[in-house]
């Protein structure tokens, strides 16, 4: 055997996000709410960026 024991589990999508969100809330609990409020900003304008263009790029390659 490689010497993987059987109490060892591997970790669902779910404990991955539940990871996530605690490593977030961490990071930017002792941030000021303005500062928050900028990097959510900055975060969501971003992301709708990148949906825009994804969703361009593919009404422009069914063309």
């Amino acid at each position: 055997m490689d010497g993987i024991g059987t109490d060892q589990v591997l970790a669902s999508r779910w404990d991955v996000v539940y990871g996530v969100g605690v490593f977030l809330r961490v990071l930017f609990g002792s941030l000021p709410g303005w500062a928050k409020w900028i990097i959510g900003g900055l975060v969501g304008a971003t992301a709708l960026w990148e949906g825009f263009q994804w969703w361009f790029r593919r009404r422009a390659a069914v063309r």
